[in-house]
């Protein structure tokens, strides 16, 4: 099975006047989408948006109501990529979305930031300690007792 993972991703406003996450009847299924801000040196200041449509049944779909969420909050998240399939009948075609059924959600603890946020009341007692293997990676190197002969 695919797994599909999502850090940091924000609830997306919903469209027109719809809300921003959509809950069944007895709350039993729950509808939204997530934006997730991504790295392409080819989009304007390097970056661009990716939306995904995340579906929740169940006690997923529950505990999305129990927690709150609404447009704007950051949260993370696992679940399966899957497809809706319907049929159209303005055009007469049958039309495919992809989703993403919800496995798993959390508040992101970040905010969205890619820094740890920190307690500004918590004073450090000491420097924090040093990296193993004596800091910065700079490129290839070999594991020790390697054979330089390996095929690969």
């Amino acid at each position: 099975m695919i797994k599909t993972t999502i850090t940091g991703a924000v609830i997306s406003k919903g469209y027109g006047s719809n809300p921003a996450i959509w809950f069944s009847e007895g709350k039993k299924c729950a509808r939204f989408k997530v934006g997730c801000k991504v790295y392409d040196k080819q989009a304007e200041n390097n970056t661009r948006w990716i939306n995904f449509t995340i579906k929740a049944f169940g006690p997923m779909a529950e505990r999305i109501d129990k927690m709150g969420l609404k447009a704007g909050s950051y949260v993370n998240l696992i679940g399966r990529p899957d497809e809706d399939v319907w049929d159209d009948k303005d055009s007469g075609t049958t039309k495919r979305q992809p989703i993403i059924i919800l496995e798993e959600i959390e508040y992101c603890p970040t905010g969205g930031k890619k820094e740890p946020v920190q307690d500004e009341t918590a004073k450090p007692t000491a420097e924090p300690p040093a990296p193993e293997g004596g800091g910065e990676f700079t490129g290839y190197e070999q594991f020790s007792g390697g054979d330089d002969d390996l095929p690969f």
